[in-house]
């Protein structure tokens, strides 16, 4: 693991290693942070993934009577760090291996051997696996990393992928250390079948497959989108948590490939590629579940091939997860759930859209009211074929009516207000003003009068009005003095001049000078509004939310 608290703090472990190392739930463990003063301050992580000293840790749940002495898989994981690095993924195949064929790599350290000994003697040898594997993803959250699909992501996956058929064919084509692929669908004995590029991933998912009685499971090497290990396959379920922002993904050697029914992906549409490979693989009737990032919904680049997955009907349900379920970022990610249709056509007619983003990333998937709509395809196809959840959501629940109905009465509280704030002013005995007796702001900051403090200069002495001091440095005159020769404003107006005048006078001017920006203020505001009322009006006419007034007799 790596120590942030420096060279002589030890070891650091998560929360989740503290409660294997105590024999309790990750709960227990944020319930004695809460409620022991005492418990060990975080030696390094983050915020959200705070780290512990162990020693320290070790200490603690001896005081408490709560400890035990490091477990086993703690200390194995430890000689794996040492010696692997950060190569642990393949310190953790070697385990496997071992565990699997009664047979040591060379590289597998002689205490790690009795250390996996003494664990599988304990335990069975697919508890062992398991626990191992969740400490790597763990350690993979921790590092901010998309290596390994978070489990928040999975639990996300398999709540909605729903009930599948025993017999039926799953297949991940990026399927990493196999953490989707043996997540979901029915029993241990099902035909599964993977593909990953990285090669050290694929034996990990290999060898834990077998190892956790999945003996259906089978993974090859390979880059899916340039070398399909299995062009045959046709599946009931198709889930994939594909690489994100990969523009690399050969595009200009698949250009004429058959998979891109729905149009070929531009570079920056990888997703959008792993997206129509995942079709391409799915039986009739057949489903694919689809991790995405959030962009992918309204992209200009997607647009063509969004708006053929809605006019065929094969797009189903888009649900965004709430922001935290990714492992590497806050950001909401969605769920594309598609079908392919039957032979004899039942293509969907509507898109369902659900927006869970208000929700905590750690609480119910179950969907409320005010957050699904089932979505016309028709009112899809527009310019953009923005498919984000939370547009359509939104508008499906807008009280158009009563929404209307507040516009309308702000806005003619608007208007009724304008003309009473336009002051009366009449003709002026004095047309050159500026030219009599007056003075500089530069001399009112130097005498103390003014100040520069705010974004507009402020008069600080009660012989002065602000609303004078700017009302006049916003004329005609003013700005023209504020502006150089060469056009450009200076903002100061430090060389513009006040006229001299007693503060009753000065008091007088500077209400006109606030009755005419509350005037310009709503004159803008009224704009906003006719804009906001007209576009409200022609949408709610449209949809049938709003119908014009029966006329009054």
């Amino acid at each position: 693991m790596k120590n942030n608290a420096g060279p002589l703090a030890g070891p650091l472990v998560t929360g989740s290693e503290i409660a294997r190392l105590a024999g309790v739930t990750r709960a227990a463990v944020s319930n004695w942070r809460r409620r022991y003063d005492d418990f060990p301050p975080p030696a390094g992580g983050g915020a959200n993934t705070p780290l512990f000293a162990l020693a320290d840790v070790q200490a603690w749940l001896d005081r408490q009577r709560k400890g035990q002495e490091v477990s086993q898989e703690v200390q194995l994981w430890q000689v794996l760090r040492g010696a692997y690095g950060d190569e642990i993924i393949r310190g953790l195949a070697d385990v496997f291996h071992f565990l699997a064929s009664g047979e040591p790599t060379p590289e597998l350290p002689k205490k790690a051997v009795r250390l996996t000994q003494d664990l599988a003697a304990s335990a069975s040898v697919a508890d062992v696996v398991a626990a191992l594997s969740e400490r790597f993803t763990d350690s993979v959250r921790r590092a901010g990393s998309d290596q390994v699909t978070s489990p928040r992501v999975v639990r996300a996956v398999r709540h909605f992928a729903g009930e599948v058929t025993r017999d039926a064919v799953l297949f991940d084509p990026a399927c990493g250390i196999g953490t989707l692929l043996l997540a979901v669908g029915p029993g241990q004995q099902a035909k599964r079948y993977g593909q990953e590029s990285d090669a050290r991933s694929a034996r990990f998912a290999q060898l834990r497959a077998s190892l956790t009685d999945h003996t259906g499971a089978t993974i090859a090497t390979g880059d899916s989108l340039r070398d399909d290990q299995w062009p045959d396959i046709r599946a009931e379920l198709v889930v994939c948590d594909p690489p994100v922002g990969v523009t690399d993904w050969g595009r200009e050697d698949l250009l004429l490939d058959a998979r891109w029914e729905l149009g070929t992906p531009s570079r920056a549409e990888g997703e959008l590629a792993w997206l129509q490979h995942a079709y391409a693989h799915t039986a009739p009737g057949g489903r694919v579940l689809m991790v995405m990032p959030a962009s992918v919904a309204y992209r200009k680049a997607g647009r063509r091939i969004r708006a053929e997955l809605v006019r065929r009907g094969i797009l189903t349900q888009i649900i965004a997860l709430p922001p935290g379920t990714a492992a590497s970022h806050s950001l909401p990610v969605h769920l594309w759930h598609l079908r392919r249709p039957e032979p004899v056509g039942d293509a969907t007619a509507s898109v369902r859209m659900v927006d869970l983003t208000a929700n905590d990333p750690d609480g119910s998937l179950e969907v409320g009211p005010g957050q699904v709509t089932d979505v016309p395809l028709i009112d899809l196809l527009d310019d953009v074929v923005d498919l984000t959840p939370g547009r359509h959501v939104e508008e499906s629940h807008r009280d158009y009516v009563t929404e209307y109905q507040t516009l309308r009465k702000e806005l003619a509280q608007q208007v009724q207000g304008i003309l009473d704030c336009l002051p009366a002013l009449t003709a002026g005995d004095t047309p050159g003003l500026l030219e009599g007796p007056s003075v500089s702001v530069a001399e009112l900051a130097r005498a103390g009068l003014v100040e520069y403090g705010d974004a507009e200069p402020i008069s600080v002495n009660d012989q002065l009005d602000t609303d004078y001091l700017r009302g006049f440095l916003s004329s005609a005159a003013n700005l023209r003095r504020s502006t150089s020769t060469s056009g450009t404003l200076r903002l100061d107006g430090r060389g513009a001049r006040i006229p001299q005048m007693d503060i009753a006078d000065q008091l007088r001017y500077g209400a006109a000078f606030r009755a005419l920006l509350e005037f310009e203020e709503r004159m803008r505001r009224v704009t906003e509004l006719s804009r906001e009322a007209a576009a409200l009006a022609r949408d709610g006419l449209g949809n049938g939310a709003l119908v014009p007034q029966e006329p009054t007799e």
